[in-house]
């Protein structure tokens, strides 16, 4: 797995190259063997030249889907990530991206069935996790670089409304 070099107050450290990197390395490790706890995780991210911190993993195997399951008779309990790896659904998901979306979403635009979204710069990849994992119904997908994320919608909406939906917020609280 690509890393780059970086350095920190205890001298010279690997980290991944982007988020998404350090997650797949996070399922291939999760899935080609038990992985039973955060610091055995760690272990093997720091083997495989990726460093991150407690509190990085522990927000990746949440976004990530990973639970604990219990082991078999007693035994000690083992990591599992969907399938697809795929994030799940985020109970209060919408209520929490209303709040992301007032503080990110700059501006949106539309294209036939698509929505396109601004944020600030290094921004729009955490925007579009927040709306993928609201579950959104009338969200297909999304695709986000550094500040623009490209929405879409299902059948029977444009771009213009979803873009106008979201901006306006998307719990039924809100707007």
């Amino acid at each position: 797995m690509p890393a780059t070099p970086a350095t920190s107050a205890d001298g010279p450290r690997a980290v991944p190259a982007t988020k998404a990197a350090r997650h797949g390395l996070i399922v291939s490790l999760v899935q080609a063997g038990s992985v039973h706890s955060q610091p055995e995780l760690l272990a093997l991210l720091a083997g495989n030249g990726v460093a991150v911190t407690q509190a990085t993993l522990s927000r990746d195997l949440e976004e990530l889907g990973a639970v604990k399951l219990r082991g078999v008779d007693g035994g000690p309990g083992r990591y599992v990530i969907p399938e697809d790896g795929a994030p799940r659904p985020m109970a209060g998901g919408t209520s929490r991206l209303d709040r992301l979306l007032g503080e990110l979403l700059l501006s949106h635009a539309s294209s036939g069935n698509l929505a396109v979204l601004r944020t600030p710069p290094g921004a729009a990849q955490f925007l579009a996790s927040a709306i993928d994992r609201a579950a959104l119904a009338d969200v297909v997908g999304t695709i986000a670089g550094d500040d623009t994320i490209l929405v879409v919608a299902r059948d029977g909406l444009s771009g213009a409304e979803l873009g106008a939906r979201l901006a306006g917020g998307v719990s039924p609280t809100s707007g």
